[in-house]
């Protein structure tokens, strides 16, 4: 079945599938970080930063390199862009979209090509990238903490959109839907299987 041909999916159950994509996405960033501990962990004589504990015994805290911290930041970032590139293609479903029986699709329902997942993928980004600028425009004022709120802005843009779209299903063209493939195999499995 077409997912196109399946009816939008609600609001809660697009934020519960966005929620348990970041828990999934958090998971694949850490293991990215596990991954390039080789390349950007401690150097040999690393310079440290000497830590104190309540008992007095002072421990090296080592930090990377700006260099390993941007190499870090954008092999997790490609990560994760493959990740959702591949995952929200071609008619493919990631586990978050499974358990929330939800399909992505075009706004004429075909299925999503890889160009258009890395452009939502991209679109994403819209609040973390906000939320970074009113940190840095805040903090000097002592406010920046107030800029966690902009983190809800992908999410929030639903409450304004005329179809409760997201910013990134906005800008990218594309539509969570309810996928009729999920309710279709358990109606089969229901019925007497």
């Amino acid at each position: 079945m077409n997912p196109g041909a399946s009816s939008a999916a609600g609001l809660a159950r697009r934020l519960g599938a966005s929620a348990y994509e970041g828990l999934l996405l958090g998971a694949l960033a850490v293991l990215v970080g596990f991954a390039l501990l080789a390349l950007v962990g401690p150097p040999v004589e690393p310079q440290a930063i000497r830590l104190a504990n309540p008992a007095g015994i002072s421990k090296p805290l080592y930090l990377m390199s700006p260099a390993a911290r941007r190499l870090s930041a954008i092999v997790t970032f490609a990560a994760c862009g493959a990740y959702c590139g591949w995952l929200w293609s071609g008619g493919r479903r990631s586990l978050p979209m499974r358990t929330w029986r939800l399909a992505l699709s075009t706004a004429a329902g075909q299925p999503v090509g890889v160009r258009t997942a890395l452009l939502r993928y991209l679109a994403w980004w819209a609040g973390p990238a906000l939320a970074i600028g009113g940190y840095v425009a805040l903090q000097p004022a002592g406010y920046g903490r107030w800029a966690v709120v902009a983190l809800a802005f992908n999410y929030a843009w639903a409450l304004l959109d005329r179809e409760r779209q997201f910013f990134q299903d906005r800008v990218a063209g594309t539509r969570l839907v309810m996928d009729g493939r999920t309710r279709a195999g358990h109606a089969a499995n229901d019925s007497g299987s």
